[in-house]
C-alpha cells in the first residue's frame, strides 16, 4: 500500500448521500456545522458558499461555485449556500425535512441542482487526515485531471436517478471513490495546501521514503537505509523530511507504528506482546513507551476506553 491508501484504510471512510437541492430565484440556506466531513456538487447553475469560523480557527473567503464544481468542508463549520451575497438565507433542517422522493427546493425554479452527503471516518481521523487539509477544498470544473471527480459524480447521479437495486449502497461506495480522487487532485492542484505526511507525497524523495516506510513498518529502519531507498544521501533525506512532514523519518516511523497498534487494540486483536512485534516492537514495554509518548495515555488504557461515537 502508498501512504494514503494506508491511511484511508485505516480511517475507514464511509460516504453518506443527502437529498438532492433543486433552488431558482433568490435563495439561501443555512446549515448547522456538520458531525463530518461535507460535501457537495454543483450539477446544474452556480451558487456561493460561505464558511464560518472563528478568527483563531482561520476564516475562509466566499467561494463562488459554477456547474461542474465540488467542495469537501474538512472542519465543523456552519456555513451557508446562496444565490447572492444579499439573499437571505433560511435554515436548511426544514427545507431538506419536506425533501420529497430525495429532492428538497428552495426558492422559486430549478436553475440550480446540488447533489451531496458527507463521509464518516474511524478514529483518528482529524489528526491523521483532517486537519492536514485545508478548511475547505474546492475543485473547480475546469481542473485538470478533474474528469475522474465527474465520472463518480456522474455515477452517483445515475444511481439515484434510475434506482436499481442496492442503489443507495453503490452511490455511497461511489462517494468514496470520489473523495480520493479529489484528494488526489487536491495533492496534484494545491501542494501547498497540505501539511505532514500529505505534503510529503509531493516531494519524490520524501514519497519513496515514506512508501517504503509504509511497505514495511515493522521492519528496523535506518534513516541511512531509507536515503538508500531515496538515492539521496543522509541529510538531505533528513532535512527533506523534516521540512515537508515536519518530524523526522524515524520519529514519523514510530507515530504510524503506534496507529498501527492503536487499531489492533480497538479491534481487540491479540496480546499486547503480539502487537508489540507485528508493529515492529521487541517488547510490550517498548511499545508501551512509544504508544503513551504519542498517544498520551498506555496501550491498556487506551484499550479500555469506551469506542469514539
Amino acid at each position: 500500500m502508498d501512504p494514503l491508501e494506508d491511511v484511508l484504510y485505516l480511517l475507514e471512510p464511509r460516504g453518506h448521500l443527502s437529498a438532492r437541492l433543486v433552488a431558482g430565484g433568490r435563495w439561501g440556506l443555512r446549515f448547522d456545522a456538520p458531525p463530518g466531513v461535507k460535501f457537495n456538487a454543483v450539477r446544474r447553475g452556480s451558487c456561493l458558499l460561505e464558511v464560518e469560523g472563528r478568527a483563531e480557527e482561520g476564516r475562509v473567503a466566499p467561494v463562488e461555485l459554477a456547474e461542474g464544481d465540488c467542495y469537501l468542508l474538512t472542519r465543523r463549520r456552519p456555513f451557508t449556500l446562496r444565490s447572492d451575497p444579499e439573499a437571505e438565507p433560511v435554515g436548511a433542517g426544514p427545507v431538506f425535512a419536506r425533501a420529497e422522493d430525495g429532492l428538497a427546493r428552495v426558492g422559486r425554479g430549478e436553475e440550480t441542482s446540488l447533489i451531496g452527503g458527507g463521509f464518516t471516518f474511524g478514529t483518528r481521523a482529524q489528526d491523521l487526515l483532517l486537519d492536514r487539509l485545508p478548511p475547505v477544498v474546492h475543485l473547480p470544473a475546469g481542473t485538470r485531471h478533474a474528469e475522474a471527480v465527474r465520472w463518480s459524480l456522474n455515477e452517483i447521479d445515475r444511481e439515484l436517478t434510475r434506482r436499481p437495486a442496492a442503489a443507495t449502497l453503490v452511490a455511497e461506495h461511489l462517494a468514496v471513490v470520489m473523495l480520493v480522487h479529489v484528494l488526489r487532485l487536491h495533492l496534484a492542484r494545491e501542494p501547498r495546501a497540505v501539511s505532514g505526511w500529505l505534503a510529503g507525497l509531493r516531494d519524490p524523495v520524501v514519497a519513496t521514503a515514506l512508501t517504503a516506510l509504509h511497505r514495511e513498518p515493522a521492519r528496523s529502519w535506518t534513516v541511512a537505509e531509507l536515503a538508500g531507498a531515496a538515492s539521496v544521501s543522509r541529510s538531505t533525506l533528513a532535512a527533506r523530511f523534516k521540512a515537508t512532514v515536519g518530524q523526522g523519518p524515524l520519529e514519523y516511523l514510530t507515530r504510524w507504528r503506534v496507529e498501527l497498534a492503536a487499531r489492533r487494540l480497538r479491534e481487540g486483536e491479540g496480546t499486547l506482546a503480539a502487537i508489540a512485534h507485528a508493529v515492529g516492537y521487541g517488547s510490550e514495554s517498548a511499545l508501551s513507551v512509544a504508544f503513551k509518548r504519542v498517544m498520551g495515555m498506555s496501550p491498556g488504557d487506551y484499550r479500555r476506553r469506551p469506542p469514539a461515537r
